[in-house]
C-alpha cells in the first residue's frame, strides 16, 4: 500500500480522520509509523496529501490531514474486457486500475462461460474493493468507471461508438492482424479503446463486428499471453 485511501466517514473533524481498519494495522505493521511522522493519504476522488499521526494505539490512528495535491493524470484508454474467470478478473481489475485505465467495460464473448455473469465478483462491493487496491498500489485516488455488458451485439451495435468518442480502436487478435501501433495516436482530448478477449480470443463473427465498428485487429508478437499480461502489453505500447 502507496497511499491510504480516506473516505468521507473517516473524517471526525474538517482535517482529522481516525481509521481502525486494515489501513490502522498496515500503518502499525508494514510502516511501523509513529506518532509524529507523516503517511501519505488521499480522498477517494478527490486530492492527495499527508497525514500527520497524532495517536497510534493497538486499536486506533488518528491523524492530521492535508490533501493539496492533484492525482495524476488518468491513461487515455478504455478497456472492453471480455469477462474473465472470477480469480483473474480479480488481478485484472487491480492491473487495470495501477495502469491508470479509467474506463473498463466488461463484455460477453461466445467463450465466456455464462457462470461468469453470477460471480460474486461482480457484486459492486467486490468490484470497488479490487480498484481501492489498485489506487493504494499507484498512488491514485480516482476510482474507475466499470460496467457491465451481457450482450455482445446489442453492445457492439448501440452502445459502443458512444463509448469510444471516435478515437483510434484496437481489438487485440493473433492471427491476421497488424503489428500494434505505438503512440502518439491520438490528440490529447481523444481516447485509445482496445478490446480484449477471453482465453482462446474472440471468434471471428466478433473480431468482425468490432471491425465494423471501425476497430483495427492488431497483435502484440509471436507469444500468446495471458489476459492480465496482454493489457499491460497493450497499455505500454498504445500510451505514455
Amino acid at each position: 500500500m502507496n497511499l491510504i485511501i480516506l473516505y468521507p466517514t473517516d473524517y471526525i473533524a474538517e482535517d482529522r480522520v481516525q481509521l481502525n481498519d486494515y489501513r490502522h494495522k498496515h500503518v502499525v505493521a508494514v510502516l511501523k509509523a509513529k506518532v509524529g511522522e507523516q503517511v501519505r493519504v488521499g480522498d477517494l476522488n478527490g486530492c492527495m496529501g499527508l497525514g500527520s499521526i497524532l495517536v497510534l494505539t493497538d486499536d486506533t490512528l488518528e491523524m492530521s490531514v492535508v490533501c493539496d495535491v492533484d492525482p495524476p493524470h488518468a491513461a487515455p484508454l478504455i478497456l472492453l474486457l471480455a469477462l474473465p474467470r472470477p480469480k483473474v478478473f480479480k488481478r485484472i481489475l487491480i492491473t487495470a486500475t495501477t495502469l491508470g485505465i479509467k474506463r473498463i467495460c466488461l463484455i460477453n464473448s461466445w467463450r465466456v462461460d455464462k457462470s461468469y455473469w453470477g460471480s460474486p465478483s461482480l457484486a459492486p462491493d467486490e468490484i470497488n474493493s479490487q480498484l481501492v487496491t489498485g489506487l493504494e498500489q499507484a498512488r491514485d485516488t480516482v476510482l474507475p468507471v466499470v460496467t457491465l455488458h451481457s450482450r455482445f451485439k446489442p453492445f457492439v451495435e448501440d452502445e459502443l461508438q458512444n463509448i469510444s468518442g471516435g478515437g483510434p480502436c484496437f481489438v487485440a487478435h493473433p492471427h491476421n492482424a497488424q503489428p500494434c501501433p505505438q503512440f502518439p495516436l491520438c490528440s490529447a482530448d481523444q481516447m485509445v479503446t482496445v478490446a480484449v478477449g477471453p482465453e482462446g480470443g474472440f471468434i471471428d463473427y466478433e473480431v468482425d463486428k468490432l471491425i465494423e465498428s471501425n476497430f483495427t485487429a492488431i497483435e502484440i508478437g509471436a507469444r500468446i499471453l495471458r489476459v492480465e499480461t496482454a493489457i499491460t502489453k497493450l497499455a505500454s505500447l498504445l500510451i505514455e
